[in-house]
């Protein structure tokens, strides 16, 4: 849009102050596996498996992905039932208390989502790294940088 009339410093501060912060740009594109209506492996189903792996514990998993015991839960439980078989197992608490391990099959499944990742990435690093020349300078940072300098 053309003004007629050069607008005022202050009216362009404000207008710059009410703009939504530029998001923080990290050039890695996440990939998520589509099979018909269903994502069985994404960036969070995929940093559960790898915290069930670690730590032996769905709700110890759960913390270290930075989601609730229940939504950790509902993930393990909606990809169980997406692959052939079980990606997380089980074990009933008691003396020893319970447990959960990723299975041979969820193994399979990491390392594949892994290497298909890895490739998704090579391809499109050059292209990632050349829309974020595009973006907007971040205007704070800037601006901190410039009254540091002077």
């Amino acid at each position: 849009m053309t003004r007629r009339f050069p607008m005022p410093e202050a009216s362009r501060t404000a207008l710059k102050a009410n703009r939504p912060p530029r998001p923080k740009v990290h050039a890695a594109p996440q990939v998520r596996i589509l099979f018909g209506q269903s994502y069985p492996l994404g960036p969070g189903k995929v940093k559960l498996l790898e915290a069930v792996a670690r730590t032996g514990s769905i709700s110890a998993a759960a913390r270290e992905a930075g989601m609730s015991y229940r939504r950790a839960w509902v993930l393990i439980d909606e990809m169980n039932h997406l692959f052939k078989g079980p990606l997380v197992e089980t074990t009933t608490g008691g003396k020893g208390g319970g447990g959960a391990n990723v299975t041979e099959l969820g193994q399979e499944a990491l390392a594949r989502y892994r290497a298909i990742e890895a490739k998704v990435l090579s391809v499109v690093e050059s292209e990632v790294a050349a829309i974020g020349e595009l973006l907007a300078p971040d205007t704070a940072k800037a601006r901190r940088a410039a009254k540091a300098a002077g």
